[in-house]
Order: C-alpha cells, then sequence, then structure tokens
C-alpha cells in the first residue's frame, strides 16, 4: 500500500456501481480501488488542465443528463442565457428514453467558459460535463 492511504466510503447508485465495475473488469484492473485511484487522478489531472488555460478559447461544452429531473431542462435553459455572450450555438440530442446530449459551443475568455463549466456540473440530474478546446486564439 502507499505511504498515507486513506480509507473512505463512497454511495453510489447500483446502475452505475454495475456500469463500473463492468468496465474496470474489462480494462483488466485488479480491484475498484486501483480503478478508483486512477479515476480520480485522471480527473486532477484534466482540472489541473483546465485552470492552466488562459485567454480566449473555442472550444465545446458536452453535458449528458437525464431529462427526467424535475426541472434541469429549465435550469440549463435559464444557465445558458446567463452565459450567452459566450455561447455561439447549442446542439440537442436524444441519447434514448433518459438521457440526452448537449453540445454547447463557446467563444470567449477562458474564465467565463469556466465559470459555465462550474455552474453545469453544479445542476442536479447531469450526469457529464466534459469540456473540449477546439482553437485557441
Amino acid at each position: 500500500m502507499e505511504e498515507g492511504v486513506a480509507r473512505i466510503g463512497v454511495s453510489l447508485p447500483k446502475n452505475l456501481l454495475d456500469e463500473f465495475d463492468s468496465i474496470i473488469k474489462t480494462r483488466g484492473y485488479s480491484s475498484r480501488s486501483e480503478a478508483i485511484r486512477d479515476a480520480i487522478r485522471s480527473y486532477i489531472a484534466e482540472y489541473k488542465w483546465l485552470e492552466r488555460e488562459k485567454g480566449e478559447i473555442i472550444g465545446v461544452v458536452n453535458v449528458m443528463y437525464d431529462h427526467h429531473f424535475k426541472g434541469i431542462s429549465d435550469a440549463l435553459t435559464n444557465l445558458q442565457h446567463n452565459f450567452y455572450k459566450i455561447i455561439t450555438t447549442t446542439l440537442h440530442i436524444h441519447l434514448n428514453e433518459d438521457m440526452c446530449l448537449e453540445m454547447i459551443l463557446v467563444r470567449g475568455d477562458m474564465e467565463e467558459i469556466k465559470k459555465l463549466v462550474d455552474k453545469v456540473s453544479a445542476i442536479r440530474g447531469v450526469t457529464g460535463v466534459k469540456f473540449i478546446t477546439a482553437f485557441k486564439e
């Protein structure tokens, strides 16, 4: 074991855990702990990368969400109106009966884009947010 290892408990919905277990088995992880450590390292690296980006950026904020969550569509629409200065286009895709993908094309200052990403991530019912830079001006 690594020096200074801390044990934690995490509560997850069964369907999320089942999907995670399936992926870690396919990828050949020896344990959930190993896969969780790897996922956390990846999350930290992505966060640090976003924090280093500065200036004018063009990119896409991909948002996965369960449209059955009460008020989620209104919350996303209101948020997008609040950030209208950096949002150029949105594309809404129905993935299945429950899940939607919203692709939000953004162009503007990275600090404002980070605020948008953080606020979208905090909306209840959002299951994933990924920002991809396409071009730095």
